[in-house]
């Protein structure tokens, strides 16, 4: 094109004869806008998500719903024992993994709830459970909902309400086999157990926690990053996630909504003892609010706090109570716990 006859264009305005390149410029400036506003949209949308996610309430009348029931020694012992029964006539349960219920046929002056871990099943407590019994107390170690079957990723589908209400109908039969009882708790166990001090004042004497999973390790999920987790997982806005161990991140976080749950004024009368373990060697825990959150409970209830770390030269992991895991020492070890539990070891 002629110099003049461009200049004189663009002096008046007019428009330039057609050239192919003017429209593939067009054509690139829409593309660019199109996908400035698309970027844009994304933006806003994650901001409005990661908004929502922060400001998700946790707290729930079912989670903080717990139902006292008296029971006698006569009807806290037959429901132990039928629970027992179905289990053993229930093919998907695992025959090592039922229910287990020591009596001493008689009420005991102390019972004992022993609750499991995510994961894991009453074959957790073998060793525990048997010194609680010849100590003299009457034990109940219930198997958890959806924990112990055949179908190992059955836990995956748990559910928060019902894992408080198993946890509060267990305190039930507890409390019915004894004069005092006490409860016992390892890993989301723990979370169960603590969330009974604190929803059934009315019965808890004593308590002692392993390897409470209050928090994850902030190795795993770092702590800006736990209540979105909690949200993702635990509502099922996102697919559900298993990592090598078989830990299921929506599992984990029905447990995290549980402690979301937690009484913010846990006042309770009765107890006297508040015992926490945890393993300087564990990667699936926060450690800090595994000592934290039981030694505010004891402090606000004038309660006996003990808190011991096993070192990191003893090997010792999460799983504080398997037998393999203790190298050896399974006997001594549990043996320490439940002198932990009845106050008999200073740390």
């Amino acid at each position: 094109m002629d110099n003049r006859v461009l200049l004189g264009a663009l002096s008046v305005g007019q428009t330039l004869p057609d050239d192919p390149r003017n429209g593939l410029a067009r054509t690139g400036r829409g593309r660019l806008t199109r996908l400035a506003l698309v970027l844009t949209a994304l933006v806003a949308l994650v901001a409005v998500g990661a908004g929502t996610v922060y400001v998700w309430p946790l707290r729930s009348d079912a989670l903080q719903r717990a139902t006292p029931e008296t029971l006698s020694f006569e009807s806290a012992s037959a429901r132990a024992a039928q629970a027992v029964t179905a289990e053993a006539a229930d093919t998907e349960v695992l025959p090592e993994c039922r229910s287990q219920f020591l009596s001493h046929q008689r009420v005991s002056a102390k019972a004992v709830l022993l609750l499991h871990g995510d994961t894991d099943c009453p074959q957790q407590y073998r060793g525990l459970a048997k010194l609680f019994f010849d100590r003299g107390y009457n034990v109940w170690v219930p198997r958890a909902p959806r924990h112990g079957v055949a179908d190992r990723s059955a836990h995956a589908k748990l559910k928060a309400d019902e894992l408080v209400s198993s946890a509060n109908d267990a305190l039930n039969v507890a409390a019915g086999l004894g004069d005092t009882v006490g409860v016992v708790g390892i890993s989301g166990g723990g979370v169960l157990a603590t969330w009974l001090v604190g929803h059934r004042p009315d019965v808890v004497h004593r308590a002692l926690l392993l390897s409470p999973l209050y928090k994850p390790n902030p190795a795993r999920v770092p702590d800006l990053a736990v209540k979105p987790f909690t949200v993702l997982f635990g509502f099922g806005f996102g697919p559900d996630r298993v990592d090598g161990e078989g830990l299921s991140s929506a599992a984990m976080s029905q447990y995290l909504r549980i402690v979301g749950n937690f009484t913010t004024d846990p006042k309770s009368p009765h107890l006297r003892e508040l015992a926490i373990v945890t393993s300087a060697n564990d990667d699936i825990i926060d450690l800090r609010a595994a000592t934290d959150i039981p030694r505010a409970i004891a402090d606000l209830n004038d309660a006996t706090f003990t808190a011991h770390e096993l070192p990191r030269e003893s090997g010792i992991g999460h799983d504080v109570l398997d037998p393999e895991g203790l190298r050896g020492r399974a006997d001594e070890i549990n043996q320490y716990y439940l002198d932990l539990y009845e106050g008999n070891e200073r740390t």
